[in-house]
C-alpha cells in the first residue's frame, strides 16, 4: 500500500504544507499567504494540499512540522526546527549546494551545509524586520505600488542613494523624505534592494561565503532580491522553483524518513541530541539592536547527524 508523508511550515506569515510519497516525490504542496500566525491559513493550507493530492487524512502515514507556530499543528509526531528541515529541503530540491539563504516574512536565515549535506553552521536574525519580507512590504506602501511591482521597479533603478535606516519603522519615513526630494521611486527601490543585500551579506558572514548558494523563502520570488544579492556575494545565486515550500519539503522528507528509512536523530559523540533553535520574540523597536542569533554543531565529531539525501 502507497504511503504519503506530510511536511508544513507555519511561518509568520505564510503556511505551506508539502506532501510526498515514499519515494519523497512531491505529490502536491500548498501555500496560503496569512496576516500573522493563524490556525485558519493552517487549515487551508492542510486541506488544500491533501485536496490537490486526492487523499485524505487516513492517507498521511507521519507528520512533521516547522516554522514559527509549529506548535500549532495538530496530529504531528515530532517537530524541527527551519534551521534543520530548510537544510534538507535544499539539498534535496539542489544537491551540492553549501550555502543557503532563506529571507522570509519576518526572518532571515544563513545556514552552512557540509561536502555531506549536514547542517555545519547558521545565524539567524529573527529579532527584527530589516531585510525581511516585512520590510519590502514598508517599501512597497512608501513608493505606492503592489508588492509583486518591486523587482520590476529596482531592476529599473539605476541610481544609488544613501538608505541609513535598517529599521521597518524608521525606513519609511526615510523613503518618504526621498520621494519629498524628487527622487525616482526606480532609485529608491533599487537602493532600498542594495541596502537588503549588503544586510544579508553581513549576515553570512557569520557563516562564511562557499559556493553553490541557494536562496528560498518568499523573498526569493523577488528577481531583484536576488540580482543584488548576487552582487553583493560577487557569485550566482540559485533559486528553486518553489522556495517558499523547502521548509515543509524538507519536514515532510523527515517525516518519510522517519518511517521508511528508520533512522532516528541519533545522538552525538557525548551522547546528547543536537542543538535546537527556537525563534526570538517579535520585533521591539523600542529597544531595537537587530541582534543576530548564531549558533554553531561544534567540533565535526559532534555535526547533525539527520540522513539529507533521499534513500
Amino acid at each position: 500500500m502507497t504511503g504519503y508523508y506530510m511536511g508544513v511550515d507555519l511561518g509568520s506569515t505564510t503556511a505551506k504544507t508539502v506532501i510526498v510519497d515514499r519515494d519523497g516525490a512531491i505529490a502536491a504542496s500548498d501555500v496560503v499567504q496569512m496576516g500573522a500566525v493563524s490556525r485558519a491559513g493552517l487549515t487551508r493550507s492542510m486541506t488544500g494540499a491533501l485536496a490537490t493530492a486526492g487523499l485524505d487524512e487516513s492517507d498521511i502515514v507521519a507528520t512533521i512540522a516547522t516554522g514559527y507556530g509549529r506548535r500549532m499543528v495538530p496530529g504531528v509526531g515530532r517537530t524541527f526546527t527551519e534551521i534543520t528541515c530548510h537544510a534538507r529541503g535544499v539539498a534535496a530540491m539542489c544537491p551540492g549546494t553549501r550555502l543557503v539563504v532563506d529571507i522570509g516574512g519576518q526572518d532571515s536565515k544563513a545556514i552552512l551545509i557540509d561536502d555531506e549535506g549536514l547542517v555545519e553552521n547558521f545565524t539567524m536574525n529573527d529579532r527584527c524586520a530589516s531585510g525581511t519580507g516585512r520590510f519590502f512590504e514598508v517599501l512597497a506602501r512608501a513608493i505606492e505600488c503592489e508588492i509583486d511591482e518591486l523587482a520590476e521597479l529596482a531592476l529599473a533603478g539605476d541610481k544609488d542613494l544613501e538608505v541609513s535606516s535598517m529599521c521597518a519603522t524608521f525606513a519609511e519615513t526615510e523613503i518618504i523624505s526621498l520621494l519629498a526630494r524628487g527622487e525616482r521611486r526606480e532609485d529608491i527601490a533599487a537602493s532600498v534592494h542594495r541596502a537588503v543585500a549588503a544586510r544579508t551579506l553581513g549576515l553570512v558572514s557569520h557563516v562564511g561565503k562557499h559556493t553553490p548558494v541557494v536562496m528560498t523563502g518568499g523573498v526569493a520570488r523577488n528577481a531583484a532580491a536576488v540580482r543584488f544579492l548576487e552582487e553583493a556575494l560577487n557569485t550566482a545565486v540559485m533559486v528553486p522553483d518553489a522556495p517558499q515550500i523547502t521548509g515543509a519539503y524538507g519536514a515532510a522528507l523527515l517525516a518519510r524518513d522517519s518511517v521508511e528509512v528508520t533512522l532516528p536523530l541519533q545522538r552525538d559523540a557525548v551522547g546528547n541530541f543536537p542543538p535546537t533553535a527556537e525563534p526570538g520574540s517579535p520585533p521591539d523597536c523600542a529597544t531595537c539592536a537587530t541582534t543576530l542569533d548564531s549558533a554553531t554543531a561544534g567540533p565535526t565529531d559532534r555535526r547533525f547527524t539527520i540522513p539529507i539525501h533521499p534513500r
